[in-house]
C-alpha cells in the first residue's frame, strides 16, 4: 500500500484534501465521526432498508449518495468524495478511514505494547504506522477480517475499515501465513441449539416488503450484525431483533424459519435460549406488538 505524503489538517481545509489524495492513489476512503466509528446510515438506509451496497457480503442495490453502510461506502471516486452530501459529512468528520481489502492489503492492528512485542517476535517486518496505543502493521494481500484473534490483536482486511494515521515507515511485505493462521480457528463441537420458542407477529398490516429478495437480505444482514458483534452481545441481539421487527413484524413477512435463523446466530455468539426469548419479547413489547 502506497500512502501519499501526509497532508496536515487545518481549520480551512479539514480532512477532505487528505481523503482525495488517498483516493488518487487507489485507496478507498470514508469519513469517521468522533469515537473512531463511521457515520450512521441516513433515514432511507436505516436498518438496511435500501438493501445494502453492492460490495457488501449481502449484495444490494443501494444508490444512496451519502456515506452510508460503513466500510462498504469507502470509495476512490473524487466526484463522490467531493459531492455536497459527502462534503457536509467531511466538515463534521474527526478522522479518515480506508478499506484495507479494497486497497489490496491487510492491517494487523496491534492495540498495546504487549501486542507489538508479540508481533516483533513472531511476524516478519513490514510497514508500520504508529497508533494511539500501539501500531498498524500493513502487509500486501487480503484475507478475512477478524477481531480479537489474540490479546490486543485485530485483523482488518476485507469487509472492515482502518483509520488512516499517516504513511508509516518501512517496506510493505507479503502477507505471511503466520497472519493468515490467526483466523483459522479449530472446529468447535457445540451442543445442539435450542428450538425457537418465540411467537411470530401475526401481522395484518399492509405489507411493503413482499419481495423475497428484500426479506432475505434483511435477515442475512441481521445475522451478520449479530455474528460480527465485537462486544455487548446482549445489546446487539436486542437492537437487531428490534430492527427486524420494526421493519417486518407488522405485515406478516416473518416466519418461524426467519426467527430460527436469528436465534441460531445469537446462540452462536453464546446467548442462551432464555436470553434470546427475552430479547425477542422485549423488542415486541417496545414496539407494542
Amino acid at each position: 500500500m502506497t500512502h501519499p505524503t501526509l497532508i496536515r489538517r487545518d481549520a480551512r481545509t479539514g480532512l477532505l484534501p487528505i481523503a482525495l489524495a488517498l483516493a488518487d492513489t487507489g485507496v478507498p476512503v470514508l469519513p469517521l465521526r468522533a469515537g473512531k466509528v463511521p457515520f450512521g446510515n441516513c433515514r432511507d438506509c436505516a436498518t438496511n432498508a435500501c438493501g445494502g451496497r453492492p460490495n457488501m457480503k449481502t449484495p444490494g442495490p443501494c444508490s444512496c449518495p451519502r456515506p452510508c453502510h460503513a466500510w462498504a461506502a469507502a470509495t476512490t471516486d473524487r466526484a463522490v468524495l467531493s459531492s455536497p452530501a459527502w462534503t457536509a459529512v467531511w466538515r463534521r468528520a474527526a478522522a479518515i478511514a480506508y478499506h484495507p481489502g479494497g486497497t489490496g492489503v491487510t492491517v494487523v492492528d496491534l492495540d498495546d505494547a504487549d501486542a507489538v512485542a508479540w508481533a516483533r517476535e513472531h511476524l516478519p517486518a513490514t510497514r508500520t504506522v504508529p497508533t494511539t496505543r500501539g501500531q498498524h502493521w500493513i502487509y500486501r494481500g487480503v484475507m478475512p477480517s477478524a477481531n480479537g484473534v489474540r490479546p490486543g490483536v485485530d485483523i482488518k482486511s476485507t469487509m472492515s475499515y482502518a483509520r488512516y494515521l499517516g504513511p508509516g515507515a518501512g517496506t510493505v511485505a507479503e502477507l505471511p501465513d503466520a497472519v493468515r493462521a490467526l483466523v483459522r480457528k479449530p472446529s468447535v463441537i457445540r451442543p445442539p441449539l435450542a428450538a425457537v420458542s418465540a411467537p411470530v407477529p401475526a401481522g395484518g398490516g399492509e405489507c411493503r416488503h413482499r419481495s423475497p429478495v428484500f426479506l432475505e437480505r434483511g435477515i442475512a444482514m441481521a445475522e451478520q450484525r449479530i455474528t460480527e458483534a465485537r462486544s455487548a452481545v446482549h445489546a446487539t441481539v436486542y437492537r437487531t431483533f428490534l430492527a427486524v421487527l420494526s421493519t417486518h413484524g407488522r405485515c406478516g413477512c416473518l416466519t418461524d424459519r426467519h426467527v430460527a435463523r436469528l436465534f441460531t446466530a445469537a446462540q452462536g455468539k453464546g446467548e442462551s435460549p432464555r436470553h434470546c426469548t427475552d430479547a425477542w419479547t422485549n423488542a415486541r413489547t417496545a414496539l407494542g406488538m
